[in-house]
């Protein structure tokens, strides 16, 4: 937090933000900023209806301490879209990635059909409703898609648009995802 502090007092940086930090070490590490002049500004965890483990705390120190969040990966690497909906694209992320491999698309398909009916119902694409999804969260200021096209970006943009989420819509998309240990607390996709 030092070494943060000091590139803000010199110049090197505009302000101070986290990056996967768990709610202790958030907490500890704005006390820290706080009491050193350089308050923290944002915190990028990963999040998404897969990831949900900022759920457990993190988000609630973030409130506290006035810390807004970036979540990256709200689309899950993309299984959170229509892309893997029907199978692997030739040259998709899946395809190629170290991160995200063709099973764990495969685990999450029967999750991600029920997510898109969701989504149908809502008028919008699956990746508008989990970009929504993430947005619902008070303490969330904006997200980082990554898009690979001028379409995607401008299809995402709509997601800001969307209607509130009804208690049923949550419901249905928790039910959807009962299917899958990840839901809460599992390994990030």
């Amino acid at each position: 937090m030092g070494a943060l502090a000091h590139a803000v007092r010199t110049g090197k940086a505009l302000y101070a933000g986290l990056s996967n930090y768990g709610p202790e070490q958030t907490a500890a590490a704005a006390k820290i900023l706080r009491e050193l002049g350089t308050p923290c500004l944002i915190h990028q965890p990963r999040y998404n209806m897969i990831d949900r483990k900022p759920e457990n705390g993190l988000f609630a120190v973030l409130e506290k301490e006035g810390i807004g969040c970036i979540p990256f990966s709200p689309l899950a690497q993309g299984i959170l879209s229509d892309r893997y909906l029907e199978g692997m694209p030739s040259g998709s992320r899946a395809t190629r990635s170290a991160f995200l491999k063709g099973d764990t698309v495969d685990k999450h398909r029967p999750m991600v059909h029920k997510l898109q009916a969701i989504a149908l119902g809502r008028g919008q694409t699956l990746a508008q409703m989990a970009l929504a999804w993430v947005m619902r969260q008070p303490a969330v200021v904006s997200v980082l898609p990554g898009a690979s096209s001028v379409k995607q970006v401008q299809s995402n943009l709509a997601a800001v648009q969307s209607a509130a989420f009804t208690v049923e819509e949550l419901k249905a998309i928790d039910a959807a995802m009962t299917n899958i240990d990840a839901a809460k607390a599992g390994p990030p996709v």
